[in-house]
């Protein structure tokens, strides 16, 4: 097994990860009946597409001797309704102030798009992912 969710009451899980014990807890968004204090599920599966494109660009980094330390991402997520459900998430990676080579650039988008989890998502759901270059 992978982890050990809880409902705590109040619209809020507890995610134990069995094998290092770490905790994640989820709240239900405002614009769904929750407090808001916390990731919503959905806000996990956008953050999930984010951290999984650097956990992939960062393999590749260190099998070709790259350095992407200091990558960040911002995750926007929209959903929509009928069925509620994520819509949209606009992906902006930041990538350092490094030489990389267009080729590496161009392997670095293509591994990062590749992403598992941006594979396991629904071919609906759109995935606007943007490069910033410094």
């Amino acid at each position: 097994m992978t982890s050990s969710i809880k409902y705590k009451g109040g619209l809020r899980t507890e995610a134990i990860h069995l094998r290092s014990t770490q905790e994640i807890i989820t709240d239900a968004p405002t614009d769904n009946n929750g407090q808001g204090n916390a990731f919503s599920p959905t806000d996990l599966v956008a953050t999930a597409l984010g951290s999984c494109m650097l956990t992939i660009m960062g393999i590749y980094a260190d099998k070709h001797s790259l350095n992407i330390e200091g990558t960040t991402v911002s995750i926007k997520k929209h959903m929509a309704s009928n069925p509620r459900r994520i819509e949209k998430v606009e992906v902006h990676l930041h990538m350092p102030e490094m030489d990389y080579d267009d080729h590496n650039k161009k392997m670095i988008e293509k591994v990062a798009l590749a992403c598992p989890v941006a594979k396991s998502l629904h071919s609906d759901l759109i995935q606007d992912v943007v490069f910033h270059w410094a």
